[in-house]
Parts: structure tokens; sequence; C-alpha cells
């Protein structure tokens, strides 16, 4: 055989590879991420199973025995594994901005803000983008957005850890047209105030959310309430509310509430539902059979509820809102007055006739101050109104008065309105879901300027400890349902509220043995304990129950984004 001179001089010089065994190609991971061996909940309220997660490009692939490798593994045997929780009533609007983390609700595995309780973040004009800005408080931060859709695009843009959505607020949008004043709209001004809402839905807005318990958006009556949700019926939007009585006239409340569903197109939903003060708590019986006749009717009324006695607003939920006409400002004027003051202090020792006196339901003694924007007085947070009041020497009425024209604000107040038989009773009603209604804090930095409510840090985590595990109110499937699927289908999101082939990937792996709230009304910033893993859009946020520091979070777009025009 004839060989090639370059052939045998490579060989002596043994440089020929022709020989050498060929390396057998790396097998690529089917998956970026494997849930192993967890309890799976999947969200549809049926029992559980044991199996496995598969996530890739931040979508759920695989459900069950899952064959096959990944980049990463997380063995979750013993464990619960979940779709990630909704939050149907957050106020992370600000917290958001000052600390994108969310870890208060994260550390409970809340993987979905819902915002908008009556206020929303847009649409703003440029008088109301000066005037939200002097009215700042601790967390202080420029307005640089316009209307609703570009503020969701603002923070995704910033980068948060949580998705957020929001409802676009019937107050803010009669602000926008016709100020914070008692004034009914013109047919034009209507018409402005109806576009915006169809604006809004465009831009992703869930629908209309409107709390006319305060002034302004107490102003408001039935028919424009009606008119404004008509627009978010038309793009598969829904109406959510905190109705304009809780307390004493809470029958009529609910019924207007039916009444704009029936009337707009639109499913409805009751903020927070509550009986509010000792001489109210027998009427569960009575709104519950309202909810359930109308849903009987082919209404799809549904609530939601945070898990506590006691609920959190400002003083002017003490105060008469015709002393608050014209905003913050002309309210402090008018209580600078003495006729006026007297007048006011009158009626707060009252139940109020045409307004919700939260004050005359809870008394001085029952309320505690938690937030203040003056440092001056932030001395004063935990302490009680009738504290606050003996240490100063006047009455409760003329403190709480004065502490408003001294804070120039709201100042931050918990009530304590509720019974614990029907929060048990509430927990266990099949078309109730959670809310917060609260914003996503930590124990540092800013947030520890203020007190807290403990449904800050607790909410979520005290159902699943308390009135699941403890006192086994509903099961577990249940509790699961109702954080993610009721709510998710209530909203109208697609792909998100369930552990499914094709769902984005919100997860979260917790201990069903010690989840459990430990913030308190004394000791507020605490973080809950018992959710191990969460993970948003597939990404791990956190992880071993510490903060990732990642900030995959997205806006989640309502059913007439981009379609309602």
């Amino acid at each position: 055989m004839v060989q090639h001179p370059a052939f045998c001089s490579a060989l002596l010089a043994g440089t020929l590879l022709l020989a050498a065994p060929v390396a057998a190609k790396t097998a690529v991971p089917a998956y970026d991420l494997i849930i192993r061996g967890g309890t799976i909940y999947d969200g549809s309220g049926k029992a559980p199973v044991v199996g496995d997660i598969a996530i890739r490009d931040g979508r759920i692939v695989a459900v069950g025995k899952v064959a096959g490798s990944a980049k990463s593994e997380v063995p979750a045997k013993g464990m619960a594994v979940a779709p990630g929780f909704i939050n149907m009533l957050s106020w992370a609007t600000e917290s958001l901005i000052a600390d994108p983390k969310s870890q208060s609700d994260i550390r409970q595995g809340v993987t979905l803000e819902v915002m908008g309780e009556g206020w929303s973040m847009g649409p703003m004009n440029a008088t109301m983008k000066a005037i939200e800005t002097e009215r700042q408080g601790d967390i202080r931060f420029p307005i640089e957005w316009t209307s609703l859709g570009d503020y969701l695009g603002y923070l995704e843009k910033r980068g948060i850890s949580t998705n957020v959505a929001s409802f676009v607020g019937a107050a803010t949008v009669r602000v926008h047209e016709l100020g914070e004043g008692d004034v009914d709209p013109t047919p034009e001004q209507l018409a402005r105030m109806r576009a915006l809402v169809k604006q809004a839905m465009n831009e992703g807005a869930m629908g209309v959310g409107s709390s006319i318990i305060y002034a302004p958006g107490s102003y408001a009556e039935t028919g424009e309430l009606v008119a404004l949700t008509s627009e978010a019926a038309k793009c598969g939007g829904m109406y959510i509310s905190h109705m304009r009585s809780e307390g004493d006239r809470i029958e009529e409340a609910v019924d207007e509430l039916i009444e704009i569903s029936r009337r707009s197109g639109a499913p409805a939903e009751i903020y927070h539902l509550k009986m509010a003060g000792r001489s109210n708590w027998g009427k569960l019986d009575t709104i519950v059979k309202k909810i359930e006749d109308a849903r009987a009717a082919g209404l799809r009324i549904t609530t939601d509820m945070y898990t506590y006695t006691a609920g959190a607003t400002g003083l002017d939920a003490a105060m008469p809102t015709w002393v608050q006409a014209g905003g913050l400002e002309e309210w402090i004027k008018r209580l600078k007055d003495p006729a006026i003051r007297a007048r006011v202090a009158a009626e707060m020792k009252q139940p109020g006739s045409d307004w919700e006196n939260l004050y005359f339901g809870a008394g001085a003694d029952k309320m505690i101050l938690s937030g203040f924007k003056n440092d001056t007085l932030k001395p004063l947070t935990g302490k009680t109104l009738a504290e606050v009041a003996a240490m100063r020497g006047k009455s409760p009425e003329e403190t709480a008065m004065d502490l408003v024209v001294e804070d120039g604000s709201r100042v931050g107040t918990v009530y304590f309105l509720m019974s614990e038989d029907n929060v048990r009773r509430q927990i266990r009603l099949p078309w109730m879901s959670f809310g917060s209604d609260a914003a996503s804090q930590a124990p540092e930095g800013v947030f520890l300027k203020s007190g807290a409510h403990p449904r800050t840090y607790g909410n979520f985590a005290r159902l699943l400890g308390r009135y699941v595990r403890d006192e086994k109110l509903i099961p577990l499937e249940q509790a699961v349902y109702r954080l993610t699927t009721l709510p998710a289908t209530n909203l109208g999101i697609k792909d998100r509220g369930a552990l499914k082939p094709g769902y984005h990937a919100d997860v979260v792996v917790f201990d069903p043995a010690t989840i459990g709230d430990r913030s308190t009304f004394e000791k507020p910033h605490q973080y809950s304990v018992g959710m191990r893993d969460v993970f948003v859009n597939g990404v791990a946020v956190l992880r071993n129950g510490e903060h990732s520091g990642a900030t995959p979070g997205r806006a989640v777009r309502g059913p007439g984004f981009g379609r309602c025009s």
C-alpha cells in the first residue's frame, strides 16, 4: 500500500488523531427547572397528588411524573406545591416604587398584586400630579407616567419581584374630570369619564374599582357608577367595590352593588366583606342570602376579605364627608374653623346619617394611630386615639381633628370593628377570595417610619396556618383554589392561577406544617414563616426562605387589553 508522505510524517510525530476516541455529545437538559416530588395542589380545588413540575422559558411544560433532566432541580418531598397566590386587594402602588422586592407578600407566596381600590395610579392630569406629589408621605417619587398603562409599564421597566395588575379607579376618573368637589358630572363630563375608562381597559385594566365610602368617591351616584362600569363590561371587565357602607347600611350597599352589576352587565365583587360595628355583626346571614339570590338569578357576585377583626384606613373615616369636599387641603382649612369643628365633633358622636362613621363604630379606645407624615407626630404611632387624647387633655373628637391639621394628612388608623366568628364563617364561603388591603413592605428602611396593620405581613399565611391547618375551617386544596384559580377566573386572566402545562410558571413551595403569620398589632413588622420557595415567571424570587433579589415580575393585563377601542 502506498502511503502519503504527510500521513507518515504525522504518524511519526504523534499528531494524527484519527484513532482517538470520539467524545459523546453532552445531553441538553430538557427543562430549565424541575420541582421534584412535591404534593401538588394545582388550584382546581381537587385533592392533591404527589408529582413533579417542569418549567421551561418561564412556562409550566409538564405536571406529574416528569422524566428527563433540567438545568436545576428543587426537591419538594413533603412540601406543598401550588400556583402563586393572587392578592385581590393590594396597596403596593407606592411600596413597589420604594422597594421592588415586595417582601412581605413574596414571603407569603403572593405572585400577583391587584391594585385599584377606588383610586388608581392613572389616568392623571397635570393638576392631579402636582397635588399627589405634594401629598406624598414617607415614600417620595416623581410621577413619571400619565395613564394607568404607563404606570404598569413603569413598574415593569424598573423591575419588580411580583406581577402587577390594576383596576381603574372610579374616584380617579372622577377627579380627572370634576376635581374633588361634591358635584355631579354634566353629560359631556360623563362622556369624557367613560372614555377614560375605555382607554384604561384598552391599556389592560381589570375593570372599574370604586371606594364609595370615602370622599370624593362617595360623591358618585349609582347612575354614574353604572355608566363607567358599562364601559368596562364591554371590554370583558368587572366592577369591584369598597361599598358605600359595611355597617349600618350594608344591606342597601349590597343592593346597590348588585344593581350596578345588573344594569352594567359586568360581574361584581365586594372588597373586604365585613360586618363593621357590634350592632351589625348579626347581619351576615342577610348579606349572604342577598349574594346567593343574585348568583342564582345569573349574576356573578363574588367577595374577598382579609383575615383579621380590625380594618385600617384614615381619620377621614371618622368624620363626615361634607367636611372633606374639595380634597385634603380644603378639609384641613375647614377644621381650623371653630364653628365647623363643633359641628364635626357633634356628628362624630352619633351614627352617620349619610356616611359611615367608623369612629362611632369602633370608639377612641379601639383606634390605633398607625401612620403619620409629620416627624414630630411619629412618636404617637401605636397609641390609641383615646391615649393621645388623654395625653393632650382634650376630647378624642378634638384630638382627631387636631392630628389631621398638624399632620397634613388623613392619618393612618387601625379600627377594631369586626367579629371573629364572622371572619371564620366568611372564610368558608365558596365565592370568597382574599386580599391584604395593604402595601407590600419590609422591616427595614422607609417602612419602619410608620406602623402597619398585621395583614401587611400575615394575611395569606394566617389563612393557611391558623384557619386551614389549626382550625380546619376548609381543606388546604380549597384554600389554594380560592387564592389562585378563583380570583384568576373572576379577573378574566388567562394562563395564570393554576399549575397546568402552558401556564406562566408562578409557583410556590411551602410547608403546610409550619406556615403561619408572626405579625401582631404591637409588633407588626415581622415576616410570616413557612414559605420556602417562590417562582415568578419561572424565576426563583424566594430560595430556601430568603429573597434572591430577582425582579422578574410583569404587568398582567385584563381581558380588554389592546382590543377595547
